[in-house]
């Protein structure tokens, strides 16, 4: 888009919409707290654990830069915290371009959307959380604009409706979200890179904690580490907020390190066992073994009995269960399995046929 044409959308956008709000918005949402913004790494080399897909990435972006072109659209997806968003930030970094983040919610109308594509220059990055969360109506205006640079608004209403016509820039899209199964096919085929985002190993969160140790200017030593790791259910946010929680206690306490004696009883107080379970799922396991043998049992069943919304279970709790074993999912509900009643110390029954 032209300098010339940008005028022109501006004045359009004004007058067809009551605020600029989501352009001020994306800008706000890059100003996160110091320390979070400290923690994330910068680059692809300084970035821990995810190894393949970084492989593939140093690829494509090499590949783009060598090129002159704008890195293709990005599609990342994987339970919440593996650092989507990190990521995002990191390809902006590596093709030194800049980046522009919001989330599928906050795009309520196509004018939101086109607002915010006005923003970008020739390989900028627009980064979209939760992207399958996007309205129909936008993601319609997003295919033209992924594909050919260019979106098509109506302007105006009744027989004085008309087409505008706004050319963009070449840019990326990078969308992440945690339900990749609930993205249209029309949107998820117009990713020319698909990425899935796997739960991290004791040893690379360990890795993690140590590095986040030292940007707080916390000394931990090694046992102290990996038991953080160990308990931070393969999630580097996790780790970082059950870090900050246990420095707290160091702090309190006056160690002049964090030892493995003060992880566990600072995470022991905030209830997160040594398999990294909490209250949510310590509730969900004991309510489907006390009133429902264990299973099988639907999901909205025990989202009712627990308290919980049923798309928070599914998001949030269900994924590190599955993960490690502990649950099953089945055509006629969701099953306890063996070794979650040995980690709860529960006589196992098999299910009665």
């Amino acid at each position: 888009m032209t300098n010339n044409e940008k005028p022109q959308f501006n004045q359009w956008y004004e007058t067809n919409n009551e605020t600029d709000q989501l352009v001020r918005q994306a800008t706000a949402n890059q100003g996160e707290q110091h320390d979070e913004l400290s923690l994330r790494p910068q680059f692809l080399r300084e970035y821990i654990g995810q190894e393949p897909l970084k492989e593939e990435l140093s690829v494509y972006i090499s590949a783009a830069k060598q090129r002159e072109e704008a890195l293709d659209h990005v599609l990342l997806f994987g339970p919440p915290g593996l650092g989507k968003t990190t990521l995002a930030m990191i390809i902006a970094n590596e093709m030194s371009v800049n980046i522009k983040t919001t989330s599928g919610p906050a795009i309520e109308k196509p004018g939101d959307l086109v607002a915010l594509l006005n923003e970008l220059e020739p390989g900028d990055i627009l980064f979209i959380d939760e992207i399958h969360r996007l309205p129909t109506n936008v993601e319609e205006i997003m295919y033209s604009a992924m594909e050919d640079y260019f979106v098509d608004i109506m302007v105006g209403q009744g027989p004085t409706a008309r087409a505008v016509h706004f050319p963009l820039p070449p840019f990326t899209l990078i969308g992440a979200t945690t339900r990749p199964g609930m993205l249209s096919k029309p949107l998820r085929d117009r990713f020319g890179i698909i990425s899935g985002m796997a739960y991290y190993t004791t040893n690379e969160l360990k890795e993690i904690v140590v590095r986040s140790s030292d940007i707080f200017k916390a000394p931990i030593k090694s046992e102290g580490a990996y038991e953080v790791a160990l308990r931070s259910r393969g999630t580097p946010r996790i780790a970082n907020r059950l870090l900050k929680r246990v420095r707290d206690f160091a702090q309190v306490q006056g160690k002049s390190a964090i030892d493995r004696q003060i992880v566990d009883i600072a995470l022991d107080k905030l209830r997160v066992d040594n398999r990294g379970l909490d209250d949510t799922d310590h509730k969900l396991l004991d309510t489907m073994i006390e009133y429902y043998q264990g299973g099988p049992v639907g999901l909205n069943t025990i989202a009712a009995n627990i308290g919980e919304e049923s798309e928070t279970l599914e998001s949030m709790v269900e994924p590190y269960l599955l993960q490690i074993g502990f649950l099953q999912r089945t055509p006629r509900g969701r099953v306890v399995t063996e070794a979650a009643y040995n980690h709860l110390g529960v006589p196992y029954q098999k299910e009665i046929q």
